[in-house]
């Protein structure tokens, strides 16, 4: 088990990113529940506060069911263009640092810090000096995880939040895997690790004991994944400037749609959003893809590529239009709209992660 121990990787993780923004710029909410989000009936929570998680708030939870666990929540609605800036200049610190920066997210992201720029021999050290320069230059606090590979930094991030950071070194690595409940492990969601749980695996251990044969015949490509990671193996590099594959937006409605109007009218802002990014990164692509979530929760999407790159605003608005036309006649209500760009020319100068803003 001696997995790119020579490499210092660190996985940085703001705290409760956009409702820490709205309370550092808006001292009234200091010290409450807040939530980011809508608070309508449909509405969904972005972020929680910590005062919020308290009371078992979480983010992707109904604003209605956050609600009922807590009444007193305060929603906020979002600022993405906010967080956006000050994502920005988190990365700013980070590259002083390292150009090996991999974001995941606006509030997270991977960074080798093996040969750094400034010839620091301490990840440990490195980590706390960006933590100290975003506190100072930002007002908002990170949590850091340390270790030789990506899985067991991620692990270690979340183990002093909020606001501290942990180290796993490259003797502790199995040892700190083995006593995790595998729903804790990044990669092994609810339903995988409910799966597991029924297979009789629990912890770490337990899944180190799995040859990896029973692994893929239970999980497929995957199961040489959770064979790895068991021992604490993790051989993905950092990977800068990741090719942005497709861009999207979508929206959830107040109350369900049915008219062709109000679809077009719905699914306007949303193409906006994606030429607006377009524009800003120089970015085309060949494929206009409309996602509709209709009021039973089923769920579809339909296609069309161009020939080309779309090249202006108003084809990709005419695509667009065309297919919610062919949506019609509609069957059931429409409660989710979304449009993704797919197919993109993307270069390491135009390159970035795929903005899904959920409004």
């Amino acid at each position: 088990m001696n997995d790119g121990a020579a490499r210092k990787i660190i996985h940085l993780d703001m705290d409760a990113f956009y409702a820490s923004v709205e309370q550092r710029d808006h001292p009234e909410l200091r010290g409450k529940p807040v939530a980011v989000g809508g608070a309508r009936e449909r509405g969904v929570v972005a972020a929680a506060s910590y005062e919020a998680r308290r009371f078992g708030v979480r983010s992707a939870m109904p604003s209605v069911t956050a609600l009922r666990k807590c009444p007193e929540l305060l929603f906020v609605p979002p600022r993405f263009a906010v967080y956006k800036e000050i994502s920005r200049q988190i990365r700013a610190i980070f590259a002083e640092y390292t150009p090996l920066i991999e974001p995941v997210s606006l509030d997270e992201a991977y960074l080798d810090v093996t040969h750094n720029l400034k010839q620091l021999a301490s990840a440990t050290q490195i980590a706390r000096e960006i933590r100290a320069k975003i506190l100072a230059e930002t007002q908002l606090t990170a949590s850091a995880g340390i270790s030789y590979n990506k899985f067991l930094a991620k692990l270690a991030s979340d183990y002093r939040k909020p606001n501290g950071q942990f180290v796993v070194r490259p003797e502790q690595g199995l040892a700190f895997v083995e006593g995790l409940a595998v729903g804790q492990f990044h990669g092994v969601g609810p339903v995988t690790a409910a799966r597991m749980n029924q297979l009789g695996i629990f912890t770490g251990a337990d899944l180190r004991e799995q040859p990896v044969e029973f692994l893929q015949q239970q999980f497929g490509k995957a199961g040489r994944y959770y064979f790895a990671i068991a021992r604490a193996e993790d051989h993905r590099p950092v990977v800068a400037d990741r090719l942005r594959k497709s861009m999207g937006s979508e929206t959830t409605f107040a109350q369900d749609l049915w008219e062709f109007t109000d679809l077009l009218d719905g699914v306007r802002p949303l193409m906006e959003e994606v030429w607006e990014y377009c524009q800003r990164s120089g970015i085309r692509g060949r494929t206009l893809t409309l996602k509709v979530k209709f009021a039973d929760f089923q769920q579809i999407t339909r296609s069309r590529s161009s020939v080309g790159l779309i090249s202006s605003q108003a084809v990709l608005e005419r695509i667009g239009r065309e297919l919610v036309e062919g949506l019609f006649p509609l069957a059931k209500g429409v409660r989710l709209l979304g449009i993704t760009l797919s197919n993109l020319n993307t270069s390491p100068q135009a390159a970035g992660h795929q903005l899904t803003l959920s409004l």
